[in-house]
């Protein structure tokens, strides 16, 4: 947080004070604060003053943005602050936005606080005193680590925070209290937007250290059925225990997620590298079978991609993340498996080609085999891999056929070339100088331009 927001904030409390009102921190900031935890978003709530009023202040203070100015929030350009006053809603529909909303500037602190999610959200803050504004218990929740609800007939207004719950839970390490659970269980969540959803699903997968409670958070609640099937489907699914002791593959999924989450900030898209982690053995569910006494899942990484698509299309838009998803998922297994088999640098420099990210694919390799819970050595595994994934970027910094190339050599261009330039391509895996690599390619592919190619 910058100190010129704290401050701003204070100049808009002083001059609403001298107008008879108050201002107070609201929401995630009060709660950040008192965990000690860093906030960069400050909401405010200004109280006992009209609309009209708090908007001439904003305007003599800088220029006035309006997020929402119908329903009472507004905020200054330069500055990341909410400012919002206080409003009553009313729902009018099963969507998280479906609701009515009535700016009350003298609705009063415990009755604005009311339409909080959890108690711990419900904490209120004066900024020019610091009094803290306590009408539900949330410093006691706080301190013992509960999310709660606030109260039982404005909790089931928005099936959102059944998700935000989970997510607090898994982000805070606290547990959600009993009566919040049955609540929790009953809701209907199909009607939530999966930008939402996918939102909520994100803070647990980056937030946390142990984002695996968000999952089995919403299992206990009986919550995975609308927008995570893919992920309820893998419990029960045994493995075999000599190489899984850790259980079924929800176990070792879950195992592997905060597994994950260890190494995510080495990652380059940890948002992507976070929900692969969570889809890397979905084949699992449609491929395993007991074969002689042993459990097998053969082939459970082809299998699983489509899979995968579906589920991650059902979260989000984002074309990028569910190619990446698909392409980790297709390939999680080879990395180790290379490894354990001593192979050629030949067939790693073909898995690192065919992976979008190949930093991100033995940090998902490494994942896996943390999230065997069995003693394993991984450090020579790990060195042998880096050491590949070295050859590997040096192998790609050394000039290479284009198809500039080979028009320079007398190919006219056309559906030929595709097939040169991926045998070309393919030299260059195998370490052929450009020089050779263009040769054989004018060989097999092209029309001869001078006795040099023949």
């Amino acid at each position: 947080m910058e100190n010129k927001d704290l401050e701003m904030a204070e100049k808009i409390a002083g001059r609403v004070s001298k107008a008879g009102g108050r201002t107070f921190f609201v929401g995630g900031y009060v709660r950040d604060l008192l965990m000690n935890a860093e906030n960069k978003d400050i909401d405010i709530e200004i109280h006992g003053i009209t609309p009209s009023v708090l908007c001439e202040i904003l305007d003599s203070l800088g220029e006035r943005t309006e997020m929402g100015a119908s329903f009472g929030v507004f905020g200054l350009s330069h500055y990341n602050l909410d400012i919002a006053m206080p409003r009553r809603e009313h729902p009018c529909g099963k969507g998280h936005k479906d609701f009515e909303i009535f700016v009350d500037p003298f609705l009063g602190t415990k009755k604005a606080a009311q339409r909080r999610d959890f108690t711990i959200n419900a904490l209120m803050q004066d900024v020019l005193t610091g009094e803290i504004i306590d009408h539900f218990g949330g410093m006691e929740d706080l301190s013992n680590g509960v999310i709660r609800h606030v109260n039982d007939r404005t909790y089931g207004e928005d099936p959102l925070r059944v998700l935000r719950a989970a997510q607090f839970a898994a982000r805070f390490g606290f547990r959600i209290a009993e009566r919040t659970m049955e609540l929790s269980a009953s809701e209907d969540l199909t009607a939530l937007a999966k930008e939402r959803v996918f939102g909520e699903t994100e803070k647990a997968l980056l937030k946390s250290d142990t984002p695996s409670v968000f999952f089995k958070a919403l299992r206990d609640m009986d919550q995975l059925n609308d927008w995570f099937p893919e992920i309820k489907d893998l419990i029960g699914v045994e493995q075999e225990p000599e190489f899984h002791p850790e259980g079924d593959v929800w176990n070792h999924t879950m195992s592997v997620l905060d597994a994950a989450a260890k190494l995510r900030e080495k990652a380059h898209e940890p948002t992507y590298f976070m929900m692969a982690a969570l889809c890397h053995d979905l084949g699992k569910t449609v491929s395993t079978q007991k074969t002689d006494g042993r459990i097998r899942s053969v082939g459970h990484e082809i299998r699983g991609v489509e899979i995968a698509d579906v589920f991650v299309r059902r979260l989000t838009t984002e074309t990028k993340l569910r190619k990446y998803v698909c392409n980790m998922v297709r390939l999680h297994m080879s990395p180790n498996l290379l490894a354990d088999q001593n192979a050629g640098k030949k067939a790693f420099m073909r898995m690192f080609d065919r992976s979008c990210d190949p930093e991100d694919l033995l940090l998902l390799a490494k994942a896996d085999r943390m999230g065997q819970d069995r003693e394993t050595h991984y450090e020579k595994t790990e060195e042998l891999l880096t050491g590949r994934l070295h050859e590997f970027k040096e192998l790609m910094d050394r000039p290479f056929v284009q198809g500039r190339d080979l028009v320079g050599a007398g190919m006219e261009p056309g559906p030929e070339m595709h097939e040169a330039l991926d045998f070309a391509h393919k030299l260059r895996l195998a370490g052929v100088p450009k020089e050779d690599a263009l040769r054989q390619t004018m060989a097999n592919y092209g029309k001869k331009k001078d006795k040099e190619y023949e």
